[in-house]
């Protein structure tokens, strides 16, 4: 299984820190975070990356080059315009070929066996793709995902405000006492995600939503099944929850 790594924007909430530096190359307990990440994705067995620069591409393209110095294989692809998680992906099409593959931001961070864990169930079904979550994050900021009793996504809300929760409660979807399920931002795909982002149209904060494409393919009766984090999950989206990792040992 190859790899695909988002890390492309420019992190604006980190403020000053990403004036020369992309946000994943931040770093946390002296080690970029992006290279936690591979380490973690190396120890699950995978060893072919694509990773999509655009600000300050040059910074993560000088500090990994072709990945000699871990035993694998990096290549690169610039994202131009950042106008949505539903294109990031998009210029690794040709790279991917015909597999299934792990996507993944360049700021979350999780335990490293939480990357085999994907794999192995991933291949234990007959499925186009899988998503992460994790129980009890605040689902405005992201997206909430809902599924059946063999854990396959049914339903997802990107970003609901507090009246669409309070529909979703009215409506049944959600229930007082279960695990409200946050979208993690780490996936597997079989390579037919990329016919379902070549259809996106902008949703109406005027960007392309991966979640869209998601939303899509379970429409279209594609099974996705969901694996949730165990452990610590880290969305590593401004300066105070980079300073508390530097705190603490990080997760990848």
């Amino acid at each position: 299984m190859k790899a695909v790594i988002l890390a492309a924007g420019k992190g604006t909430r980190m403020g000053d820190l990403t004036q020369a530096l992309p946000k994943p190359m931040l770093r946390v307990q002296g080690k970029p975070i992006l290279e936690h990440i591979l380490e973690g994705l190396i120890a699950a067995g995978l060893r072919e990356f694509r990773v999509i620069t655009g600000w300050r591409a040059e910074v993560i393209e000088e500090h990994f080059r072709d990945g000699a110095p871990w035993g694998v294989s990096i290549t690169y692809a610039r994202q131009e315009v950042q106008n949505g998680t539903g294109k990031a992906a998009e210029p690794a099409r040709p790279f991917v070929g015909s597999a299934p593959f792990l996507l993944t931001y360049g700021d979350i961070l999780v335990p490293r066996e939480t990357y085999a864990r994907m794999v192995e169930r991933f291949s234990a079904g007959d499925f186009a793709g899988l998503l992460t979550v994790t129980a009890g994050e605040d689902v405005t900021k992201g997206g909430i995902n809902f599924f059946d009793d063999a854990f396959c996504l049914t339903h997802l809300v990107e970003k609901p405000s507090p009246a669409q929760l309070d529909q979703l409660r009215a409506q049944g979807w959600l229930k007082a006492g279960a695990p409200v399920w946050y979208n993690a931002g780490i996936y597997i795909f079989r390579p037919l995600v990329f016919d379902f982002i070549a259809r996106l149209e902008k949703s109406p904060r005027g960007e392309y939503e991966l979640t869209d494409a998601i939303t899509a393919m379970v429409a279209a009766g594609h099974r996705l099944v969901g694996l949730p984090i165990a452990g610590r999950w880290v969305d590593v989206r401004d300066p105070a929850v980079l300073a508390a990792l530097e705190r603490t040992a990080p997760s990848a």
